[in-house]
């Protein structure tokens, strides 16, 4: 047991799974057991002193409440401890490391969040006059203009809202080249080692999805795709580097084959994080590829938003993209073109990807973390980020099976399997205890084509030192489930509540507080 220069205790390391039930409040110390908002006030009070309403003449036809509202009554100290309280039992970046693959969640930089909260940014409102924006458009404008010298590309579309907003307005970009010229294909081609989010965006958009297997190091088996390219195909969805981890080496060789078949290539940019500024996309022969700023650029991610998600585009296809977007007019002032009908700028477009012009609070962060690194930052940025990766895949493959690790240096993220852990014991288990050693666990079973994977991505903003406990943390779980300790189906141990059973959450949800319900359950 760790101790205190005094002799005290620092780890309940051998603190029972019940230890809580030991103290009057259920607390563990900081660590408090806080109650839903509904156990804490109740609906017949409220925490405001309110004059009763006088009886009027509705004023909103019809749509008045038929019942009360339900919500309970809280004083201002209750409700902001309530939320500061449940805020404690999250994670977050600012806390520690957070390991998830295919996620690049890494430090997002103060000077971003002052610059995107100056008076003229963090105060605009989408229907002011736009003679008021035009600080507003240049930054939209330089941010634009960055992102097609960083991926080689012609053109880009700035309004979609985040990653699989951009694949949409790619493939509706796609579409909308193939109509012009009378080509009604119907297949969108998607490798194995894809993102997830692929064949569900090309399903919406109406295109039959068909697989392209991977090779046995992880890669897209080109003789496969050449052999199914043919004129029904509209565009292959790839994802480049891909989801075990690797960067396409045949990229080209696959863009010009997908060409050759009058088709079309679009590349799901959500690890651009490990080649920005070491790779162009479109020297590859990439048609289209949405840009995660939430990610690659560090913009803040997660927590349902705001995201953001441009598309850049090839010269082909950047006739074809939404309105609207920012032009700059010989007079060095700028102008949003946004009229569907403006035939004379834009004929083409497909219409709208959203109501306004984006997410101006990304848009700020996003170019003051550009102009902050600079070209030569941002080429760091992608080698730091693979030398994390390959340093935590290296540090690991001794305990954990590396499916991957023969077919060479891994890119941004490192890809682990079950392979290896005593009968009974899974993937699930070493993630929740990692939630014991106090980290998020990483990216559990994808990629598919791993037997119970774990995929890590530390991203550049992790130091050595860092990235060592996380490492140390990761190989005493994954020896314990080698090991065959089946205390680990327990964990975790150590958190605010307990493992809950996911599947049943998930298709039983409890959406709506009901009191009675509550009370003969408790009973």
């Amino acid at each position: 047991m760790s101790m205190l220069n005094e002799g005290r205790p620092t780890r309940p390391i051998e603190a029972e799974p019940d230890t809580a039930a030991d103290t009057f409040t259920g607390n563990r110390a900081l660590m408090i057991d806080e109650p839903l908002v509904f156990e804490i006030g109740d609906t017949d009070q409220c925490g405001v002193d309110f004059d009763e309403a006088p009886e009027g003449e509705s004023r909103i036809g019809g749509l008045e409440r038929n019942r009360p509202i339900g919500l309970a009554g809280l004083s201002e100290p209750q409700t902001v401890r309530h939320y500061t309280r449940l805020s404690r039992q999250n994670y977050a970046i600012d806390l520690g490391l957070f390991p998830l693959g295919s996620c690049t969640m890494k430090h997002n930089p103060r000077l971003d969040e002052k610059i995107a909260r100056l008076p003229g940014f963090a105060d605009l409102h989408p229907l002011q006059p736009v003679d008021t924006l035009q600080g507003a458009f240049e930054v939209i404008y330089e941010l634009a203009v960055w992102l097609m010298k960083l991926t080689g590309m012609y053109g880009v579309a700035m309004s979609p809202k985040a990653g699989a907003h951009g694949e949409l307005c790619g493939i509706l970009a796609i579409r909308s080249a193939l109509e012009a010229r009378g080509d009604m294909r119907e297949v969108v081609l998607v490798p194995e080692s894809a993102h997830g989010t692929n064949p569900a965006t090309a399903a919406f958009a109406g295109y039959r999805v068909e697989n392209i297997p991977a090779t046995a190091e992880g890669r897209v088996d080109l003789e496969a795709l050449k052999a199914r390219l043919g004129p029904d195909v509209a565009a292959l969805m790839i994802t480049n580097p891909n989801t075990c981890g690797l960067f396409e080496r045949e990229m080209k060789a696959i863009s010009d084959a997908v060409h050759a078949a009058g088709a079309f290539v679009y590349c799901d940019g959500a690890n651009f994080n490990a080649i920005v500024g070491k790779v162009r996309p479109g020297d590859l022969g990439v048609d289209a590829m949405h840009i995660n700023l939430h990610k690659t650029f560090s913009t803040p991610h997660g927590g349902g938003g705001p995201g953001s998600g441009p598309v850049v585009l090839s010269e082909e296809l950047s006739a074809y993209g939404p309105l609207p977007f920012v032009a700059k007019q010989r007079d060095g002032s700028f102008r949003l073109i946004e009229e569907e009908n403006a035939a004379e700028i834009h004929p083409h477009g497909f219409g709208r990807m959203a109501a306004f012009h984006g997410q101006m609070g990304m848009f700020t962060r996003a170019l003051a973390y550009i102009l902050s690194h600079g070209a030569d930052g941002l080429r760091q940025v992608a080698e730091d980020a693979v030398l994390n990766a390959n340093y935590i895949l290296r540090s690991l493959e001794d305990v954990l099976d590396a499916p991957f690790a023969a077919s060479g240096p891994c890119m941004h993220e490192a890809v682990f399997s079950d392979a290896g852990f005593a009968e009974g014991l899974t993937t699930l288990d070493v993630a929740k205890g990692l939630i014991d050693e106090g980290y998020h666990p990483m990216t559990m079973y994808f990629p598919l084509v791993v037997h119970g994977a774990m995929l890590v991505e530390p991203t550049e903003t992790e130091s050595k030192g860092t990235l060592d406990t996380f490492i140390g943390a990761l190989r005493s779980v994954a020896e314990r489930a080698k090991a065959g300790d089946e205390s680990l189906h327990a964990a975790p141990v150590f958190a605010p509540r307990r493992r809950l059973d996911e599947t049943a959450a998930a298709r039983n949800p409890v959406l709506v507080w009901k009191e009675t319900e509550q009370a003969e359950a408790a009973e």
